[in-house]
């Protein structure tokens, strides 16, 4: 575990990377790189390309290569060579992985590890139907079925919270269908540059937590 560590974490929707990313970027001082995030921050500027990720999140499809790669990459090396980061939803398939691989190589400085957080799809379908983001830091919140939403805030920051377009049922259903298609084929990947991580994420977010760090420390 160093100063300038490259993590990868994946998983379905709902499988909790988000929140072990902000967990991570705390504890190990690295830059979170969310590539929802830098979606819908280019949304709320009303960019083209906020816009045209929008089309494709709300149907809960995976946005295209073309739109995806150029903005990840730019964050991804804006950052200094001695750096550390985080990258949670990025890359989503084997050609994003391999442009990724191939810019890091260039710049030597290839990614330590990544991480795979393995939950049920049962569990991933309870998590997203309960699943609500802060408007202002966009950190996830779990609500219980049937638990009123009108005045909950944000544990972080004290703004409102949403629930996403999405994490509507149907879309939620859409997502996790196209990550077995697209996503999956990346265990493979990884597998053979013997950089992949295997945790059970059914667990609660801190033995999830306590996992991902033993594995990192390891």
């Amino acid at each position: 575990m160093t100063k300038g560590l490259r993590l990868v974490l994946f998983g379905p929707p709902g499988a909790g990377k988000g929140t072990q990313a902000q967990l991570l970027r705390e504890r190990l001082n690295l830059t979170h790189i969310s590539s929802g995030d830098l979606f819908r921050h280019h949304l709320g500027l009303g960019t083209p390309l906020g816009l045209r990720a929008k089309e494709y999140m709300n149907r809960g499809d995976l946005v295209p290569d073309e739109v995806t790669i150029d903005i990840i990459l730019e964050k991804v090396m804006s950052i200094p060579s001695d750096g550390g980061f985080i990258l949670d939803g990025f890359p989503r398939n084997p050609n994003q992985a391999d442009v990724l691989d191939k810019k890091l190589a260039a710049d030597s400085r290839d990614l330590d590890v990544v991480v795979h957080l393995k939950v049920s799809e049962s569990e991933l379908l309870n998590r997203l139907g309960g699943r609500y983001i802060c408007r202002d830091c966009q950190s996830p919140h779990s609500i219980g079925e049937g638990e009123d939403t009108t005045d909950k805030k944000c544990d972080r920051c004290g703004a409102g919270l949403y629930q996403r377009d999405d994490d509507a049922p149907a879309a939620v259903m859409k997502r996790i269908e196209v990550y077995n298609e697209e996503t999956t084929p990346l265990l493979g990947f990884y597998q053979q540059r013997g950089v992949l991580v295997e945790i059970p994420g059914d667990h609660s977010v801190d033995r999830v937590n306590k996992l991902i760090m033993t594995a990192l420390n390891s």
